[in-house]
């Protein structure tokens, strides 16, 4: 009883500080008080639990290391003119018949690259929206489009927060669980480009159709959004000449993200391929850009800022203090993970969870869970982070468990949490591009992703049963007794954090 009062208190803070647009760095930080109290009234000792907590957030040093050259990365990406020069030739083959599958395939690429699906949301995905709307898109599958795409990225980008932090707590290699997510999306990417090419092709036969009743809602509810946008991206036109105007478009700014798709490929560690990309920026920057060393190193920490306005609004961004919140929130919440596990706090929760996994399988339980957590947390770092958490227990400690466990969060916790309607993850992106809230239904990647999987767990377990009940029927003698995974495994053996590769 006590621990689901201190947890519904914890989320009340949570969904308190999101609906009021404060940050939650503050309400996590309520959290440790809260959680710590609770370990007081069942007599556990401050030090243990503070010793606990300080081990688990310097096992987090090395995704904190990683997320600050992320910072400086997509600064200087901004800086040298890369984005400029991949959205500025991108958006040039967009066309009214085809702009709502485009706009999820280019965002889609956009987010692989810079591994962020709000900082993607900001460039294309806000010049998607606006050329869309003016070509009478409907907004409602064009948001969708957009979303879809900048989380396809977010979740299997080598420089993507998400996928370093699940890295991290699964201690897996990075680009195998890449590898596997690229087969486990495989199948939802290309039915949600089914889906929106449909979308376009009613799209096309409603403005053919003339003054049909739903060529007429549909321009209407185009109308009425396009209304909705911010007057800095709706007046653009020539997105080639606006970032003409301010950055010099040599093939050469193109290097730094080339740099990340080939280094990726040969599996170079992450840091080193974020480096490597951080040089060749800072050298176009000087030498192509002619940018000034004091101004290159003022945008490192604080990100870049356009003079233009127009490109103010696309560009603006990155730097070491953009990562500040993510950063804060992985160590918050890995002094949770300590203080959890010393107060065995979650343990009742984790055997619930154990045994709707011996129901369901592994999969399913986790699907089921990062869902609530999503529901509670209201932002995806503390999600993925809960979500490990509780479904320990389901997973061995063996390199195929942990790699299992890791496929699993990346096609749950990182995909469900946008979908939340008073989640961050998907309000922000919504709103940086200013579609409708409604536009979470036609983000089909990222509920087809985690449908997909489940269903394949569910045909994979029905298959297995019905092979071992043939096996047993012919062979009574040599059935194999159910033998349970481990329980609370964490929780009994303490969190001893690995080495990731």
């Amino acid at each position: 009883m006590l621990e689901a009062g201190t947890m519904l208190l914890f989320c009340a803070v949570l969904f308190a500080s999101v609906a009021l647009g404060w940050s939650i760095i503050p309400a996590l930080f309520v959290g440790v008080l809260l959680f710590m109290g609770y370990g007081l009234v069942r007599r556990c000792s401050l030090r243990a639990m503070a010793s606990r907590a300080a081990g688990s957030v310097r096992s987090a040093g090395t995704v904190v290391v990683a997320f600050v050259l992320i910072g400086v990365l997509t600064s200087l990406w901004r800086a040298s003119g890369t984005i400029a020069f991949i959205v500025a030739h991108s958006t040039a083959v967009i066309h009214a018949a085809t702009v709502i599958p485009l706009s999820f395939l280019l965002c889609s690429a956009m987010s692989v690259l810079v591994g962020s699906s709000f900082a993607s949301a900001a460039t294309m995905g806000t010049i998607c929206m606006s050329l869309g709307l003016s070509m009478q898109a409907n907004p409602v599958m064009l948001g969708g489009a957009i979303l879809a795409g900048v989380y396809v990225g977010d979740r299997c980008s080598p420089v993507s927060t998400s996928a370093l932090l699940v890295k991290q707590l699964t201690h897996t290699n990075l680009f195998n669980t890449i590898a596997r997510m690229l087969r486990t999306g495989a199948v939802p990417f290309v039915l949600s480009c089914v889906v929106y090419v449909a979308a376009a092709v009613v799209e096309w036969l409603c403005a053919s159709g003339g003054s049909g009743f739903g060529a007429a809602s549909a321009a209407a509810t185009a109308g009425s959004a396009s209304a909705a946008v911010s007057t800095n991206a709706s007046s653009i036109t020539d997105i080639g000449g606006l970032f003409s105007s301010a950055f010099d478009l040599h093939w050469l700014t193109l290097v730094p993200a080339l740099l990340v798709i080939v280094l990726a490929l040969l599996h170079v560690d992450v840091r080193l391929l974020m480096l490597a990309s951080i040089a060749a920026s800072v050298a176009i920057c000087v030498g192509v850009q002619h940018m000034e060393w004091a101004e290159l190193l003022r945008l490192l920490i604080f990100g870049y800022h356009a003079q233009n306005p127009q490109v103010a609004a696309l560009l603006d961004g990155g730097g070491i203090l953009s990562m500040l919140t993510v950063m804060a929130t992985v160590c918050i919440s890995s002094a949770y993970a300590g203080i959890f596990a010393e107060t065995r706090m979650l343990a009742r929760l984790q055997q619930v969870i154990e045994m709707l996994g011996h129901r369901i399988g592994a999969c399913g339980a986790t699907m089921i869970t990062a869902t609530c957590a999503a529901a509670l947390a209201c932002n995806q770092t503390l999600t993925i982070m809960l979500t490990h958490q509780l479904c320990g227990g389901l997973y061995g400690d063996d390199e195929s468990e942990r790699s299992a466990q890791a496929i699993d969060l990346e096609d749950s916790a990182v995909v469900i949490a946008p979908l939340i309607p008073w989640s961050i993850a998907g309000a922000v992106p919504l709103a940086t591009i200013n579609a409708p809230t409604l536009s979470l239904a036609a983000a089909t990647f990222l509920y087809l992703l985690p449908l997909s999987r489940m269903l394949a767990s569910a045909v994979r377990r029905r298959s297995g049963f019905r092979t071992r009940h043939r096996s047993q029927n012919q062979n009574p003698g040599l059935a194999i007794p159910h033998r349970p995974k481990p329980m609370l495994h964490m929780f009994a053996h303490g969190f001893h954090p690995k080495s990731g590769d």
